[in-house]
């Protein structure tokens, strides 16, 4: 049996309304404007450098801006890092769904775009993200109505002391229709906030 370890918050994000929120303070905010326009100045305002980004759809870019802030200082993307990824939302890739049908429904004008098809699933921003920080370790996208503290902080605990991840990155990444909200936090056996599930719901508000 696995020994039982003590688990920590070691960082976490909030993305919503306009606005991120690292560890509790107002690192950047926007009068309000598009999700597409935010995003590309809040990457300009991190000087954050991967082309890419640009062309990913609107669920994987609030899901890699979130992660980007939380382990940009923390991995070194030239080696393999264990660090797990445990994400969640409600709408799944729907917002990219939407797009995805509109362009085949169209008798008309009928082009279906790989570019979208390939986002037509939600742990694709697991993906996008794995691939900027080198990360090979377990990932996991689930569904839930709401955000889930409980199984997440389960979850996380167990790839802890079983020794399946150093680090584990969890997320509830939401987006349908320009509404969105990004809550990402960093849990590991060290650091100074208790991991626990009262204290989720309350970072999470």
């Amino acid at each position: 049996m696995a020994e039982s370890k003590t688990t920590y918050i070691q960082s976490y994000c909030r993305i919503q309304n306009n606005e991120i929120i690292l560890n509790g303070d107002s690192v950047f905010k926007l009068e309000p404007t598009t999700f597409s326009d935010f995003s590309k100045k809040a990457i300009q305002k991190f000087e954050i450098s991967y082309p890419k980004f640009f062309k990913m759809d609107n669920l994987s870019k609030l899901a890699f801006l979130g992660a980007e802030l939380l382990l940009k200082s923390e991995l070194d993307a030239a080696t393999e890092n264990n660090t797990a990824l445990i994400f969640s939302n409600k709408s799944s890739s729907l917002d990219t769904d939407v797009k995805h049908q509109n362009s085949i429904s169209d008798k008309e004008n009928y082009y279906p775009s790989p570019a979208v098809f390939v986002y037509t699933l939600p742990n694709i921003c697991l993906g996008e993200i794995s691939i900027r920080h080198q990360l090979k370790s377990e990932n996991s996208f689930f569904i839930f109505a709401d955000f889930n503290p409980k199984f997440m902080e389960k979850y996380s605990t167990i790839l802890l002391e079983t020794n399946k991840a150093d680090k584990v990155l969890c997320g509830w990444v939401e987006y349908f229709n320009e509404e969105y909200k990004a809550f990402l936090y960093v849990v590991g056996t060290q650091g100074e906030l208790d991991h626990n599930q009262e204290l989720l719901k309350q970072l999470y508000n």
